[in-house]
């Protein structure tokens, strides 16, 4: 469970990294809203996968879902770069997710 608790507040922080960039600096309503509970569900997810998951291991999983996650969202839905070694950093990303979990 508390795999599965990690992986959803690592999409969560994908959800309030964007809703922060589009609150321009906290200035529209909606998107702040969305930052704050996201911020809060993430975090207090990652603070429940934490009683189960080493801290080196659980954060680095987080923020790695949270920051391929933002990554593709900026190039899949905002227009952001997707050449080939901006790629490849994210599968390295990913590559390094996947054995903190599998050597956990």
């Amino acid at each position: 469970m508390a795999w599965l608790v990690l992986v959803v507040s690592g999409l969560l922080e994908t959800v309030w990294a964007i809703a922060l960039d589009r609150s321009a600096g906290f200035s529209r309503p909606l998107p702040t809203a969305v930052f704050a509970v996201t911020l809060v569900l993430s975090m207090a997810g990652l603070a429940y996968a934490l009683r189960d998951i080493p801290v080196g291991t659980g954060y680095a999983v987080w923020v790695g879902i949270g920051a391929v996650g933002t990554a593709a969202v900026g190039i899949l839905a905002l227009g952001e770069s997707a050449n080939l070694p901006r790629l490849a950093s994210l599968l390295l990303v990913v590559a390094g997710v996947v054995g903190l979990k599998v050597f956990h």
